[in-house]
């Protein structure tokens, strides 16, 4: 008898190896489709916060006053009391974003939403942002503030935009009451 070795794979090892390599290459690719997917994200992402900080800059540049901006003693009245129209938290008199009688003070934003699309202050549609979003939350304050800001002088404003593949931004902002009293 010989004693020659044989050199080689055996079928069960060249088996195995199959299985190994299709298993990484499965890994593989089901981590390229994760990064491909995630590559987008930031887009969407910024494009997020670009739609919420256009709102919520919006919002505050309404005024938050004690009366409703159509009353006369919107600028004088030092409480509620002195108003013939107060302002409280919500849409008051028909008031939209789009049309005349327009949303002219914070809390009329309250509860606003676009969903589907994002429109401009004229109710036109803006091209690319299909997909996209925007909710608004005004609610007072409370304690977020010192006690030297009473509660019901500073509003905190809530914009929540969603996009593609859900991702979401939220921005949270604040308005003081502002309402010169006559001397």
């Amino acid at each position: 008898m010989s004693s020659s070795r044989q050199r080689g794979l055996s079928l069960i090892e060249v088996v195995i190896f199959i299985v190994v390599l299709g298993i990484g290459i499965a890994g593989m690719a089901i981590l390229y489709n994760q990064l491909t997917l995630a590559s987008v994200d930031p887009l969407v992402r910024k494009q997020a916060v670009a739609i919420a900080n256009s709102l919520m800059e919006e919002i505050q540049l309404r005024p938050f006053t004690y009366c409703d901006p159509d009353d006369p003693l919107v600028f004088t009245a030092g409480s509620p009391a002195a108003c013939g129209i107060q302002e409280g938290i919500g849409v008051e008199g028909g008031e939209t974003r789009y049309a005349d009688p327009r949303f002219d003070n914070v809390s009329d934003y309250n509860g606003f939403t676009m969903a589907g699309s994002i429109q401009d202050i004229n109710n036109g549609t803006i091209t690319g942002l299909a997909g996209y979003s925007a909710s608004v939350a005004v609610a007072n304050a409370g304690g977020d503030f010192p006690a030297a800001v009473p509660a019901n002088d500073a509003l905190r404003i809530t914009v929540a935009v969603t996009g593609p593949a859900n991702v979401g931004v939220v921005l949270v902002g604040y308005r003081l009451r502002y309402a010169p009293n006559s001397p």
